[in-house]
């Protein structure tokens, strides 16, 4: 059995095993008939999420008094993120239970539950009386007064006068901000409305607190609408906004709130560990599968919001660039309708919002992970599968020919062994790079989230001579992680290519991404360029059906948990937990000053090490290569530019306080769009340098002309990436002496000392 084999084979024991011990533990019969709210049935999920995750994480955390405040403070936050329900005598009333949770878990006491969902009911109702009269008359905007969006940092409202004059100036700014919109567009040149209908509204948090703004901005026969008529406009589009809310949430049953208290919980163990409520699994993968009909994304609940958790590639949201992985998405509007608050709603609702007929447009209000927002139109289409694959391009530079593979994720079909497998797709790539005599390959796997673990040892394989490629370490039987991890070895000794190589990452290569940045690390195989790191993810997950440990229930569906089993370590023994993969040349972007990834939460798992596995690097010397980059960096006027950027959006990120006063709201506007516009410079760029597809390509286009535009698409944008370009000119310095490959000259310099 090969390591690959007995890794699956321990996986599979570590859920089996949690589910043979429950066998004793839960197999009764439940009390008969089923309640819609049934506190039975809570208690049996909360003692289900705490023995599985007890007896299946891979370290599961102390249940203490400081478990206990992590899971009041992420719940609070989760049911009430914007600070507009509860006062501070609610928290006050609350806080007694801060260090009382672990208590109650381990009893199975639903008591701070039911207290603060009675409570925030109460509250829903209290601002679903007074948010209408606010808005049923015109607000002073000449008045001096601001308001801090800040949530996190915000005190709770001492008492209900000031909450409802929080929502007051919370609902002036959504008001504000749209009216200046509007009388924007009127003022702007007809080519710069049409830009900016196509693009959304323009980067500004004070979208935030905006419910959204029509498109149409003028009247009917062309005049100009007075602020009068705009601030109407305004205040009705946000009233219809909010009303649509308060209907959604009016509808949510008690077993939703409690789903999001027993994740408060299950999340404490680690960001991966999630619960699926009743049905919600199957929701889930249906949004996962139906993802790829309409913007091209996959989805993911992240607190009171939906995260972008992938964009799939050749889908209009990555053709698009403007929705990145890491956003979260606030609204979501229909073509010209006015957007509509997701705030709290269910996974499956906000996919249906954007799931719709191809050639429809959809307008996205997201949080940037820069604390930007920003409001995105992309039209739907039908994402091809094809599209997902691995591909590649070869280019002209400098006398030389060089070979780029796009991998989008490390997929196979464990089911259908005659379906697609990237190890395979990328090794013919190669094989079709090799037939052009390239001098040289880029690996990019920028925004590749993960997949196989047995791909990522193939793909890795096929740079090194026969090797370990990545550890994996168990939980052992005792509870703790193993002192014994599984090593995954790729046993074919042949190489199939040994010519320089650079692998490019960002901070969203993740999990088998890393694994494969870090091998070819730690053999010195190939240089790694990009971010300052890539995610960090080093973890794997289960997910666990918690139906199967509870026999004869009439509870009817009790969901799934999916928990955190094992955890990667690379053949140095180092993990790539938190720490991710660092560059050996660190490009620019707009995340370099901010902290993104999994070392940005404070519940994930530790970065550690373990005792390397034994390998045996390459002899290349890359430190020429790496001197000459840094220059090339430091020297490059469009890399400086990409600082300033990164700078810029960083300190804009703790800019959270906007004047409600008109005129210092419009004068801090224009600063900011005065400071940007240097930034739109970024896009402009342009290597010059023609990125073509390979011969057997070529014979495939005349048979399919729709595949020959969209990889044409692909080829201009590669021309237009500076990553790519710096990438080329670093194997053109890994260029051998004497017409034989670097790699070549290191492999037999090791073959000759260690004979």
């Amino acid at each position: 059995m090969n390591a690959f084999l007995k890794f699956m084979k321990r996986n599979y024991k570590i859920v089996a095993l949690v589910v043979l011990l429950a066998g004793a533990l839960f197999g009764f019969t439940m009390i008969p008939g089923q309640k819609e709210n049934d506190p039975d049935k809570d208690k049996l999920l909360i003692e289900l999420l705490t023995y599985v995750i007890e007896k299946g994480h891979y370290n599961p955390a102390a249940i203490d008094d400081t478990f206990s405040k992590g899971v009041y403070k992420d719940y609070l936050e989760n049911i009430d993120p914007s600070k507009r329900f509860f006062t501070q005598a609610d928290i006050n009333e609350f806080s007694k239970y801060e260090t009382q949770l672990d208590d109650q878990i381990n009893n199975r006491d639903l008591s701070f539950f039911y207290l603060t969902y009675g409570r925030l009911q109460q509250r829903i109702k209290e601002a679903n009386s007074f948010y209408k009269d606010i808005l049923a008359k015109p607000f002073d905007f000449k008045a001096d007064e601001s308001f801090n969006t800040d949530y996190e940092k915000m005190p709770f409202a001492k008492d209900d006068a000031e909450l409802r004059d929080r929502w007051r100036k919370q609902l002036k700014l959504s008001v504000l901000s749209s009216v200046a919109d509007k009388e924007k567009m009127q003022d702007a040149p007809a080519e710069d409305k049409l830009k900016d209908k196509e693009k959304g509204f323009s980067d500004e948090k004070a979208l935030e607190a905006k419910p959204g703004a029509d498109v149409n901005k003028t009247k009917a026969n062309g005049e100009k609408k007075s602020f009068t008529e705009l601030e109407k406009e305004a205040r009705e589009s946000t009233l219809k906004s909010l009303n649509d809310y308060f209907d959604f949430v009016g509808d949510l049953k008690q077993e939703e709130w409690f789903s999001i208290y027993m994740n408060a919980i299950a999340e404490r163990f680690d960001p991966h560990t999630y619960y699926f409520a009743p049905d919600d699994k199957d929701k889930f993968d249906t949004s996962m599968r139906g993802s790829l009909e309409g913007i091209g994304a996959r989805l993911q609940k992240k607190n009171d919001f939906v995260e972008i958790s992938e964009l799939i590639p050749g889908g209009p949201a990555w053709r698009g660039k403007e929705l990145e992985q890491g956003d979260l998405i606030m609204k979501v509007a229909q073509g010209k309708d006015q957007p509509v608050d997701i705030s709290g709603m269910r996974l499956d609702d906000v996919v249906k919002k954007i799931k719709g007929p191809k050639g429809t447009e959809v307008r996205l209000t997201v949080k940037k992970v820069d604390g930007s927002v920003k409001t995105i139109a992309i039209t739907r289409e039908v994402v091809e599968i094809e599209e997902t694959y691995a591909k590649s391009s070869i280019v002209k530079k400098g006398g030389k020919t060089y070979g780029v593979i796009y991998l989008p994720k490390f997929y196979i079909d464990f089911e259908n062994q005659d379906n697609r497998d990237a190890a395979k797709d990328v090794a013919a790539e190669v094989d079709h790079l090799k037939a052009q005599g390239v001098d040289g390959i880029v690996m990019d796997l920028r925004d590749n989230g993960g997949g196989s673990l047995k791909t990522v040892v193939d793909i890795a394989g096929l740079f090194i001579e026969k090797g370990p490629v990545v550890q994996v370490r168990s939980r052992a039987e005792d509870g703790k992680p193993s002192d014994k991890p599984e090593v995954l070895t790729d046993n074919d000794p042949k190489v199939h290519y040994d010519g320089p190589l650079v692998v490019l990452i960002n901070n969203f290569s993740a999990s088998a991404s890393e694994i494969f940045a870090a091998a070819i690390q730690d053999y010195n195989r190939g240089l790694i360029l990009g971010s300052k790191q890539s995610y960090g993810k080093g973890t794997v997950q289960n997910i666990i059906d918690l139906n199967r440990f509870v026999r004869g229930s009439t509870f009817g569906n009790l969901g799934a948990l999916k928990t955190t089993t094992q955890k990667f370590y690379r053949i140095n023994g180092g993990s790539t937990q938190r720490e991710g993969v660092k560059s050996d040349i660190i490009m620019p972007d707009k995340y370099s000053y901010i902290e993104i990834g999994e070392r940005d939460s404070d519940n994930a798992l530790p970065w550690d090490k373990i005792a390397q596995a034994p390998y045996k690097p390459f002899k290349n010397n890359f430190a020429p290569a790496i001197a000459n980059s840094k220059k090339r960096i430091a020297e490059s006027a469009e890399f400086k530019l990409m600082d300033e950027n990164a700078k810029f959006l960083s300190e804009r990120k703790d800019d959270n306080n906007y004047s409600l006063n008109i005129d210092k709201f419009k004068a801090d506007a224009a600063k900011i769009e005065v400071a940007a516009k240097k930034f739109k410079a970024l896009g402009k760029y342009n290597s010059n340098l023609t990125f073509d597809a390979l011969p057997y390509e070529k014979e495939k286009f005349k048979n399919d002309p729709a595949l020959a535009e969209k990889k044409k698409d692909w080829y201009e944008s590669l021309g237009k990436d500076a990553y790519v370009n710096e990438a080329l000119n670093v194997l053109d310095d890994l260029q051998p002496k004497g017409g034989k490959t670097a790699s070549t000259e290191a492999k037999k310099e090791t073959r000759i000392k260690t004979r």
